[in-house]
């Protein structure tokens, strides 16, 4: 079943009791059993609930795996991720990574003794300076927030490959439209299902997809136990979201790439960080590896002025300056206030996340009112 199919398709079944297309919403708590432990498979929504397993089943459909699992956000899905590991752990990270993502590592589990090493992750091979006994897991994001760099999941899952090592990989910005890490080696992938999966920013959700069947039973213990999950209306939004993710995802790249063109061509703006560009690093990765480049971009004005970058966004009308990225509006926001306030200064500047950056997700409007509210706000 190719893509676009698998999308409206994909791990579905209609409804057995009326035959309705889409899974009715199944808004109970708890279900009838006939004798203790004699039910129909569901017991308690917690653990299962069959709004929930449709959607946790087109997951798994549209990223090429076996096993889905759907969580409460996407920092409950990393939280799950985390859990597989015990103090003295050590845990190899993209150092160019979502704000959220490095506070829950840095305040919350690094506290519980695990290490984390922040590096990196353009040359694959740097990776392996950073593995040693305790070294447990790999957690990349490619694209990464907001920088749009680009790593080659290939070669990092062959590090990881050989020292037994799990490999996570945040696919939030591409979406399995654009990229299937599980394809290419990863063991779990992980959305934000807020962003792209559900499309409309009307929903918080994230996910899981493995293929492993060991790793997945590993998941399904802590989604229990942890109660960490989504509610059956969150889950069919999502589903509903997934259904035109392909035809969604086709303008996000046609206007991404029309944005990204402007902005490169404008005077007052210093770069632009989009992986279509053929002199953006590892282009040739994003191009093996990804289908098209996608709706991200940050870019930065001359003279790296934060009172700059706070006029724009502040000025901008179609896009709207708000938290989230991945929905059919256009959003732009400023990282260094914003997205990425809960990394301290320093270490965000070391990766280019400086005061006058600003990122853009484009949304499905027409590209020319989006170029002419970009025109009218940078001057």
């Amino acid at each position: 079943m190719k893509f676009n199919t698998k999308t409206i398709h994909g791990g579905q079944e209609h409804d057995p009791a009326y035959g309705s297309v889409m899974p009715p919403i199944y808004q109970t708590s708890t279900y009838a059993q006939t004798t203790p432990g004699g039910h129909k498979g569901y017991e308690y929504s917690r653990t299962h609930n069959p709004t929930r397993n449709a959607l946790e089943n087109a997951l798994a459909s549209i990223e090429n795996g076996k096993f889905g699992l759907a969580f409460g956000s996407g920092l409950a899905a990393i939280d799950a991720v985390m859990k597989l590991l015990k103090p003295g752990d050590e845990v190899i990270s993209t150092n160019d990574l979502y704000g959220g993502s490095y506070r829950l590592f840095t305040k919350i589990y690094q506290d519980f003794g695990i290490k984390f090493h922040f590096i990196g992750m353009q040359n694959a091979d740097k990776i392996a300076d950073y593995v040693n006994a305790n070294t447990k897991l790999i957690w990349v994001e490619t694209p990464t927030n907001p920088m749009m760099n680009i790593i080659d999941i290939k070669a990092v899952a062959a590090i990881s490959k050989a020292n037994n090592l799990i490999l996570a990989v945040d696919n939030t910005f591409a979406t399995p439209y654009l990229q299937q890490p599980l394809d290419l080696g990863a063991d779990i992938v992980m959305h934000s299902a807020t962003k792209y999966l559900g499309g409309h920013s009307d929903v918080v959700m994230g996910a899981l997809v493995a293929k492993d069947e060991t790793i997945a039973e590993q998941l399904y213990f802590v989604q229990n136990a942890s109660g960490a999950v989504c509610g059956p209306q969150d889950s069919f939004l999502v589903l509903r979201g997934i259904k035109t993710l392909h035809v969604r995802m086709q303008r996000h790249c046609e206007n991404g790439k029309a944005v990204a063109h402007y902005l490169n061509n404008h005077p007052k703006i210093e770069n632009v960080y989009w992986p279509g560009f053929e002199n953006h690093p590892n282009h040739d990765v994003a191009k093996s590896q990804m289908s098209d480049f996608g709706g991200m971009i940050s870019f930065t004005t001359k003279g790296n002025n934060m009172a700059d970058a706070i006029s724009i966004v502040e000025k901008l009308k179609v896009f709207t300056l708000a938290e989230s990225l991945g929905g059919v509006e256009s959003l732009c926001g400023h990282p260094a206030s914003m997205t990425h306030a809960s990394i301290p200064k320093e270490e965000r500047e070391k990766t280019g996340v400086v005061d006058s950056l600003i990122r853009l997700s484009v949304g499905i409007e027409d590209e020319a009112d989006l170029i002419s509210d970009l025109e009218q706000a940078i001057g």
